[in-house]
């Protein structure tokens, strides 16, 4: 199978949702985008859906996954386990005509994704072949406000029908009956904890064959656990069929608002794959993926981060002063690293995720 990649050489950052001057454009759409009365691109052809018994209708007309053109990367099949990965919010417009939902086509969004990509999707490809689709996703600044649990319900509109059909074309095209990872990071995580709670629920016969969830920067709580027992938390390093999850806060972000925090919050350490409050040190971790500003380029950097869990709050605290916080406002409180929750820990992730492939 060939390879489809519109990757590009532009500068990549950790995470897409840095609400920086510098950004305050990314996701603007052209003028002849905002005009549209229609939100994505109807399908040319009918598509597998999942049952509507388990998942509840759909809201609107998926995008075509059979065109090429609506997936970021089809990859060349080397491994014997695939990864189906969506990213973070890309889509950041604040101009009075901004659609809540972008379209499929979004250009800014498809570039920023593909800046993203190579932050956080890259860990996956070493032991993994990575699909990743683009979908239709929601305005940051439409989101701004809201709790957890109106975001969790405004992401099922158009952008769960886009998740969800390219997930049924994913499995009946190019997965061919091998084990899968699914992963994503926030807003991207939103939707593949939706996709646990809902499509895998409706698919058991896919569910058997997940060797893990990487639902990073974003909440697993301990009571949707409790709603939907068939899914299993990570207890270690290399169980499998379990979900994978944390969000990274430095300590002043106690008592803070955190849009991707929910109380009963679990996470792990992905420093030494523990659930309890054992600290890993910084000279533990493998390597940080870290923007050098003299090359303009991205290395692997020793002692950058340390990790420990706050187990009241449900998250990681890193102590680190060499990575910058997240700056995006109120929605994340004054000290998070929500923007590199896969970059602090990314060769850390990269050996986990090769254990569980091969523990699977």
């Amino acid at each position: 199978m060939k390879k489809q990649t519109v990757k590009t050489g532009i500068m990549t950052m950790a995470g897409c949702l840095l609400l920086t001057a510098s950004l305050m454009g990314c996701g603007k759409t052209d003028p002849a985008d905002t005009a549209e009365t229609s939100i994505g691109t109807e399908a040319s052809e009918p598509q597998k859906t999942v049952d509507s018994d388990v998942t509840g209708e759909l809201v609107g007309t998926p995008s075509d996954y059979s065109d090429n053109d609506n997936w970021m990367t089809i990859p060349e099949v080397t491994h014997a386990v695939d990864t189906f990965y969506l990213y973070p919010t890309c889509y950041l417009d604040d101009s009075e005509d901004a659609l809540p939902i972008c379209t499929i086509d979004n250009q800014a969004v498809r570039l920023q994704a593909q800046s993203v990509y190579e932050n956080q999707a890259t860990v996956f490809e070493e032991s993994t072949n990575v699909f990743a689709p683009y979908y239709r996703q929601s305005n940051i600044y439409q989101v701004v406000g809201m709790g957890s649990q109106e975001l969790e319900e405004f992401q099922r509109q158009e952008q769960r029908t886009d998740v969800y059909a390219a997930l049924d074309y994913y499995f009946e095209h190019y997965n061919n009956g091998r084990p899968f990872i699914l992963a994503g990071h926030s807003q991207g995580s939103i939707m593949t904890k939706i996709v646990l709670g809902e499509y895998m629920e409706a698919h058991p016969e896919y569910y058997e064959r997940m060797v893990a969830a990487y639902a990073i920067g974003y909440s697993i709580t301990s009571d949707w656990l409790k709603d939907h027992p068939y899914l299993k938390f990570a207890e270690g390093a290399d169980d499998t069929g379990v979900i994978v999850s944390w969000n990274t806060e430095g300590p002043g972000n106690k008592g803070q608002h955190n849009i991707v925090v929910e109380n009963g919050a679990i996470s792990i350490n992905p420093i030494n794959w523990k659930r309890d409050a054992t600290y890993a040190a910084a000279n533990e971790n493998l390597g940080s993926r870290i923007l050098n500003e003299d090359t303009g380029s991205y290395e692997i950097r020793q002692k950058v981060a340390d990790a420990q869990l706050d187990l009241e709050r449900g998250v990681v605290i890193c102590t680190t002063d060499q990575v910058t916080f997240t700056t995006a406002g109120s929605l994340f409180g004054p000290e998070s690293f929500h923007n590199n929750d896969y970059a602090l820990y990314y060769e850390n992730l990269r050996e986990n995720i090769k254990q569980r492939v091969e523990n699977y």
